[in-house]
């Protein structure tokens, strides 16, 4: 389904001023030629997010870095992002910030980093041409409509179901030749038996201890994910949408399900380097309005297709990122439960929704190689994701009781 993206503005003024020059390491002079009493670069702050307290978002223009986009690709993105931290880290020492930790760089989708900054430091930056907007970072969470139901971490029994989601959708289609599943989450139960998981290229953007640094899900939420995608088709448990496609853990959340939205952007700018042609990626995950994360993702949908969970707060899918986010290849995916009829909890409003996909009570794999019915758009999203994979997304019907009066249609392969 077409969808002509657009940035929103929040209220907010942005700025498109001629970029003063690239950064020289040595000169003082240039560095204080980019200072301009009367630019400000955009600051971005919401009032109804979990801000966090001194930590942003900081995005060059792009003429700024000596790194370009279309350039960089699988093999040297690693390279690239020790490039844009080193490029950083001489700005903010030419600024007297001194040397900056650097958590989060980005090359592919945004050019920037995330990093701590002091009010003094930030007042500064602002002053800079070559800074684009600068955005505080805030917390980022699965988007869920109620807890593990069914036997959550459990063992499955011995013979293969299908989900009703899935044969709503008309799935359950073999996937093992299509391409990979990116589910950017909590991670994968990597030797689940009921899951065909890429190991070699999941991988964690959290911090701290070495349970938190690996793609392992130890919260469920991401597994369940990647079981309505593609869980394999092997008589046991239950079977995905494209049942035994690769899934690769792309892990941004924690084992609360919790993460930060500059993790969030660094697995997004991982899967818009990574992805191919044929790939698609699941975002079930929700927070306060992004700019940066809004950009991040469009950028990479020219990778690969995006599906976007609309979020569980009852309300318009437009106060929420990713799930605003509009483009050719993204898809924001509205909840139903069984009989085509609209989920409580679910967002709403078209545009961003495109479709309406099962998403309440829904059996799928779990983590500690379990299974367990959970129920919220997270569950919608990757039937959606699975169509994508083994392509031909058409509609079959629409919901009813969808509360913006116009009734979004149902994704069926």
């Amino acid at each position: 389904m077409y969808k002509k993206y657009f940035a929103p503005l929040c209220g907010l003024l942005l700025f498109s001023l001629i970029l003063a020059g690239c950064l020289k390491d040595s000169m003082e002079s240039d560095v204080m030629s980019s200072i301009d009493e009367d630019y400000e670069a955009q600051l971005i702050t919401f009032n109804k997010a979990e801000l966090i307290e001194d930590q942003y978002i900081v995005v060059f223009k792009e003429d700024a870095v000596p790194l370009k986009k279309a350039a960089i690709v699988k093999e040297n993105y690693e390279d690239k992002k020790e490039e844009m931290k080193d490029f950083a880290k001489q700005f903010f020492i030419q600024k007297s910030f001194g040397e900056k930790e650097i958590p989060h760089a980005y090359v592919k989708t945004i050019q920037g980093v995330a990093l701590k900054l002091n009010e003094t430091e930030l007042k500064t930056l602002r002053k800079d041409k070559r800074i684009d907007y600068i955005e505080q970072d805030q917390m980022f969470h699965v988007s869920m409509g109620g807890p593990p139901g069914g036997g959550g971490g459990g063992g499955g029994g011995a013979s293969q179901s299908t989900p009703w989601g899935v044969t709503r959708v008309g799935g359950a289609i073999d996937g093992t030749n299509a391409g990979k599943a990116w589910i950017i989450d909590s991670g994968i139960d990597l030797d689940h038996p009921d899951l065909n998981v890429d190991v070699a290229n999941s991988i964690s953007f959290l911090s701290g201890s070495p349970s938190n640094q690996s793609p392992e899900d130890y919260n469920g939420h991401g597994t369940h994910v990647a079981g309505t995608v593609a869980a394999i088709d092997n008589e046991i448990g239950v079977i995905g949408v494209a049942a035994g496609a690769e899934v690769v853990a792309v892990r941004v959340l924690d084992r609360r399900g919790n993460g930060t939205n500059s993790g969030v952007i660094a697995g997004v700018d991982y899967v818009g380097a990574n992805a191919t042609n044929g790939d698609a990626a699941n975002m079930s995950l929700g927070g306060g309005i992004s700019t940066a994360l809004d950009n991040a993702v469009f950028a990479a949908s020219n990778a690969c297709p995006f599906s976007l969970a609309a979020g569980n707060e009852s309300r318009h899918a437009n106060n929420s990122s990713p799930a605003r986010v509009n483009g050719d290849d993204i898809y924001t995916i509205s909840s139903m439960a069984n009989g085509d009829v609209w989920s409580g909890f679910s967002n709403y409003g078209n545009p961003p929704v495109d479709y309406c996909a099962p998403g309440s009570s829904i059996p799928s794999t779990y983590k500690n190689g379990g299974y367990a019915t959970l129920s919220g758009t997270s569950m919608a999203a990757p039937h959606v994701c699975g169509i994508l994979l083994i392509g031909g997304i058409t509609t079959s019907g629409t919901v009813s009781n969808d509360p913006d009066g116009n009734a979004d249609p149902i994704a069926h392969h």
